[in-house]
């Protein structure tokens, strides 16, 4: 019998300002883009206002950036913490303070990983509540933590920063990760007022959540500043009000961002462009391997010519934690397929919802995209060069393209 999905955040969190932490992972999508178009003119002071704060990471590469394209596969690890900016506690007063807590927690943790040859995007979300093995780690101060064998995921960067947090995703999923970035709250304020808005769409009943400040009615909605933070936030006002509904409408936010920067309307401005390149190296504490501009427009530079089609956002794969039904644990043998099909950099084709839990329904405005036409395989193709098949995800690995249009799933 077909049991009704578990209310994985239904209860009361610690902080109001937890509940908008993954807000931040799209700071370093603006980073890397707006990155091209600094000069020389910028160089040497966004490498010293980046290096300044940077933090080694185990997969690091050693060799300096060039000024030439990425060569390689690489993933980036995107970490939001739930650390109150001032900016934020000014506007916010009490609602920024936590006394249970005093430590910050890694509340937005996904891993973008691009593939070579071709050149393929696959964003992974990691729900906050993920229980998993936390490994040894040493933070800054050179505090060691001794490791947990089950541990929420968000609980790792408490434990030992930003490079523990990837040593973590890294153990997760079977992939290096040479570069990473945290970002805190007030972002996503400053990085949505640099690029002018955002875009998005509010579906259903419309969104009514008191817990986020907001109520809109249905239809498009162009957000910047704290309403982007709020929208980004609200988890009582979609799908089913869970965290993991929430990770879908973080989603259409982050694809219509790119869909956004790979515009004329963002790319075609030089003045948006150095804005943003400013705003984003004041908004991230990088990993040592990217802190440095000729990097980032490395990495950049790879994305630019990507098909919308071959960028993919999913959900890591989880099922209820028989210990505590608020938490979840991985299921091993979706994400398999998962890790698989990307160390074979095979196309992904999704099965399951846009977005777990009723977060995201499809754009009623917007067409589905045509999929591709089948071909019939080249008879003289050898196995190194014949393009792989495509890999269908499993069910629970829910998600979307970024030629896709979703729409929040009010509540109403």
């Amino acid at each position: 019998m077909t049991q009704p999905p578990a209310q994985h955040a239904h209860r009361a969190p610690v902080s109001g300002w937890r509940r908008g932490a993954r807000t931040l992972a799209i700071v370093l999508t603006v980073a890397v883009v707006a990155a091209v178009a600094v000069g020389a003119f910028y160089a040497w002071s966004l490498s010293e206002r980046l290096s300044a704060a940077s933090v080694p990471l185990r997969d690091a590469p050693a060799a300096p950036p060039a000024l030439s394209a990425y060569d390689q596969a690489f993933s980036v690890l995107v970490v939001g913490t739930d650390e109150c900016d001032e900016q934020v506690r000014v506007a916010f007063g009490e609602r920024c303070t936590d006394p249970e807590n005093d430590g910050a927690r890694n509340d937005v943790n996904m891993l973008v990983h691009v593939s070579i040859d071709p050149r393929r995007v696959t964003v992974v979300s990691f729900p906050r509540d993920l229980q998993i093995p936390i490994p040894e780690c040493a933070s800054a101060d050179g505090t060691v933590f001794g490791g947990a064998f089950k541990a929420p995921i968000n609980s790792a960067y408490e434990d030992g920063g930003l490079s523990c947090v990837a040593d973590t995703v890294s153990e997760l999923s079977g992939l290096s990760i040479p570069f990473a970035a945290k970002v805190s709250f007030g972002n996503v304020v400053n990085i949505t007022d640099a690029i002018g808005g955002v875009e998005v769409c509010i579906g259903g009943e419309g969104i009514d959540d008191p817990d986020a400040g907001i109520d809109w009615e249905p239809g498009p909605r162009v957000v910047t500043g704290y309403d982007a933070l709020a929208f980004l936030r609200t988890r009582k006002g979609i799908g089913d009000g869970s965290d993991l509904a929430r990770i879908g409408n973080q989603q259409q936010y982050l694809s219509r961002l790119i869909n956004k920067l790979r515009s004329d309307e963002v790319l075609s401005n030089p003045g948006t462009l150095i804005g943003l390149a400013n705003t984003a190296v004041d908004n991230i504490t990088p990993s040592e391997s990217l802190a440095d501009p000729i990097r980032i427009a490395q990495l950049a530079y790879t994305l630019k010519d990507v098909p919308f089609e071959d960028i993919t956002f999913v959900q890591y794969p989880v099922v209820d934690d028989p210990d505590d039904t608020n938490r979840v644990i991985p299921d091993e043998a979706s994400a398999a397929v998962l890790w698989d099909a990307l160390e074979s950099n095979a196309p992904l084709a999704l099965t399951g919802e846009a977005g777990a839990n009723g977060g995201v329904i499809a754009d009623p405005s917007v067409p589905e995209p045509t999929p591709p036409a089948e071909t019939t395989p080249d008879p003289d193709a050898t196995g190194a060069s014949a393009a792989p098949e495509v890999v269908e995800l499993p069910s629970n690995v829910s998600g979307s393209k970024a030629s896709q249009a979703t729409c929040s799933a009010g509540n109403g």
